[in-house]
């Protein structure tokens, strides 16, 4: 006869696009699950590239809503029938949807949130109606989750000013690295031509900020040799595109779209840029540390500085600044490089540290299947 498992923990997602998030919880699952936790990815649309790295241990479970607001009846009923022990949801409004729907179940599963970026950031432009919105949904429905989970300081002090509650009543969980130099990956083709070889990973939207990341390669490719490779897809492809073409520079730029396993990439490149206008955390520049990379990134908010030790393990360049990022860029290339020190920084952040972290508001107290470590994963700006 088969154990039953110690617990189940429902994923909630919009979908299993390819995304840092969806790159976490598809590892997180995976610890769950060799910890002897049943789970489910619960997913208001069953499509993406990342479908295929689901555990084979997990089940998924599609609500077929194509809307936000459509997911809250068919969650609920989910809820109802499965009694989850708990219910993981990321990225607001989807967080705050999966509360009313855990409500209107009569509240069956914990219910812990995660949001993985400054929303005061992401929806900047929204104006003061969304503005008004984003602050009362999170004010009327945190409150009521068991646990709130930010991936780094600035996401919680964030979400704490959007929300009216303390800082205190997030919990800050850095993200996991997701892969490492372990396995040959799907191959990639460079750009033809010399240089140095430079990557940049992340889905193509315009908090990436990728047109700042070509300005600053023109710029920089004047001065010497190099070649730019952008693994990624979205919205922005056709005006990236359309920019590098203006510039006159399609033979040293390459958008070949989204590689699930891009270790190749990783391996052969010389340099990983990151150029976001903001981010939550930053996982790909953790994936770049553990490939030894050399690292160059935007200054942004929030995550960057602290996973590259404030400079010490990488650059840093103003936000929105060709120029900057250009002579950010050659100096880095340039600069004395300990690839061993590198991967030693990328090894602070692991899986059994964040699911330890995760497992510990997921459950019941004291009723958490804990394997290794059971201390959440910490940024130290110390030196290694």
């Amino acid at each position: 006869m088969n154990e039953a498992p110690a617990c189940r923990i429902a994923i909630l997602l919009p979908d299993m696009r390819g995304g840092g998030v969806e790159r976490v919880r598809t590892e997180l699952a995976a610890e769950f699950l060799a910890r002897g936790c049943a789970v489910d990815f619960v997913l208001m649309q069953r499509r993406g590239e990342l479908l295929d790295k689901i555990s084979p241990g997990a089940r998924t479970i599609d609500l077929d809503a194509r809307r936000l607001t459509g997911a809250i009846r068919p969650l609920a009923a989910y809820l109802r029938r499965e009694r989850p022990t708990a219910l993981l949801a990321a990225m607001w409004p989807l967080t705050s949807i999966a509360i009313l729907a855990n409500c209107l179940a009569g509240r069956p599963s914990r219910m812990v949130v995660s949001d993985h970026n400054t929303l005061s950031s992401a929806y900047a432009g929204r104006g003061p109606i969304h503005r008004a919105m984003l602050r009362g949904s999170l004010a009327a429905t945190y409150p009521l989750a068991d646990g709130r989970i930010a991936v780094s300081q600035g996401v919680a002090d964030d979400l704490a000013d959007l929300s009216g509650m303390r800082a205190d009543r997030f919990a800050v969980v850095h993200n996991p690295l997701v892969f490492g130099d372990d396995d040959g990956g799907e191959a990639v083709s460079w750009p033809r031509g010399e240089g140095a070889r430079i990557l940049s990973v992340g889905r193509l939207k315009s908090q990436k900020n990728h047109r700042l990341l070509i300005d600053a390669f023109a710029i920089a490719r004047r001065r010497r040799p190099m070649q730019l490779m952008i693994l990624g897809e979205g919205d922005q492809r056709p005006a990236l595109e359309e920019h590098v073409r203006s510039l006159g520079i399609e033979k040293q730029v390459a958008l070949p779209g989204f590689f699930a396993r891009p270790h190749s990439a990783y391996r052969e490149a010389d340099m990983f840029v990151l150029s976001s206008d903001y981010e939550g955390f930053g996982n790909v520049l953790v994936e770049a540390l553990s490939f030894g990379l050399r690292v160059v990134s935007t200054d942004c908010p929030s995550g960057p500085a602290d996973i590259l030790g404030h400079g010490k393990f990488g650059r840093l360049a103003p936000c929105g600044d060709p120029d900057a990022l250009a002579d950010a860029m050659l100096a880095q290339l340039d600069a004395p490089h300990d690839p061993d020190r590198q991967r030693a920084r990328s090894a602070q952040f692991t899986t059994t540290a964040a699911a330890d972290a995760y497992l510990r508001l997921l459950m019941p107290a004291g009723n958490a299947p804990v394997h290794g470590r059971s201390r959440a994963p910490a940024i130290s700006g110390e030196d290694i």
